[in-house]
């Protein structure tokens, strides 16, 4: 079966049912940056959708809460990420905490260990944000899932820390009254990330999967982006397109990745994907037109 869909351009309402069904939910990620460039994002998603705000280093904080404030009165839930490593003390987190809560009405949160190497004071994981206790009172929080590893995490190639992470989160999921679950790297085979959530549940992780699904976007762009995030063993699916001269220039579209989830969600109730979280790689009104195609309808009609 294909991992990709190159060059096909489905007509509004195209796509089936389950795809339809297990996308439902969704949620997609912003940057204030980009969402400056989004005139109505009521006409792009549909009413209540969660969307992560990526806090970039150097990102003010005033952009990230007025970036919050604005989907809040637009009728979405924003979910703005706390990377620990650009966090210089605790203050400066329950400061961020309070402007999010009282400004934008933030009730939940993506916390992170962060991707630069020098953290910027005593925080250097996201178990030491979630054990601060600045989250209490918060109804959802969300940290990273690796289904191909982290080698920032684990050098060596292997998962052992990651692993290792992954239970301490079981366990404090396990004592909170915040909703938890695992929002993931975004990746490009179904069948590695079948076999890590099965994984996960076999070591008693049970904490609710949100896939990271990339965005349809020129595979150009795809392999950009795949290469900076550390994207894993899938990044071998998009080397050998890229070898192929005649699609290089075709858009990837993510539908057989999803559809092959899909089927084995379907025969498989109890399988722990709960949700789809997209990347926009190719632009947010990019994906949500595809989401569009794929039965999710937005709060309102476009102009």
């Amino acid at each position: 079966m294909a991992l990709f869909t190159f060059g096909r351009k489905p007509q509004a309402g195209a796509g089936s049912a389950a795809l339809a069904g297990f996308v439902q939910g969704f949620s997609i990620e912003v940057m204030p940056r980009t969402a400056d460039k989004i005139e109505d994002f009521r006409a792009l998603l549909p009413a209540g959708t969660r969307v992560y705000i990526a806090h970039i280093d150097g990102t003010p904080i005033d952009e990230m809460v007025t970036t919050a404030r604005r989907l809040r009165t637009e009728g979405f839930e924003p979910m703005p990420h706390f990377p620990a490593r650009i966090i210089p003390d605790a203050a400066t987190l329950r400061d961020w905490v309070a402007r999010y809560r009282g400004e934008a009405d933030v009730k939940q949160g993506l916390i992170l260990a962060g991707g630069v190497a020098q953290p910027a004071g005593a925080f250097h994981s996201s178990m030491q944000l979630l054990e601060s206790g600045a989250f209490d009172g918060f109804e959802r929080l969300h940290v990273a899932g690796h289904p191909e590893g982290n080698k920032d995490i684990d050098p060596d190639g292997s998962d052992r820390m990651v692993m290792e992470a992954l239970r301490w989160k079981q366990a404090f999921s396990d004592r909170s009254d915040a909703k938890m679950a695992l929002a993931t790297q975004f990746c490009f085979e179904a069948q590695p990330v079948i076999d890590w959530v099965n994984r996960l549940n076999g070591e008693g992780i049970t904490l609710p999967v949100h896939i990271g699904v990339a965005g349809p976007a020129k595979l150009q762009t795809l392999i950009r982006f795949a290469v900076a995030c550390g994207v894993g063993p899938s990044m071998k699916v998009l080397q050998k397109r890229a070898m192929d001269v005649s699609k290089l220039l075709l858009p990837y579209e993510p539908d057989s990745f999803l559809e092959a989830l899909a089927a084995h969600k379907a025969a498989n109730p109890a399988f722990g994907i709960e949700s789809v979280h997209f990347f926009p790689l190719g632009g947010i009104k990019t994906n949500a037109e595809w989401t569009h195609r794929h039965g999710q309808r937005p709060q309102r009609a476009a102009a």
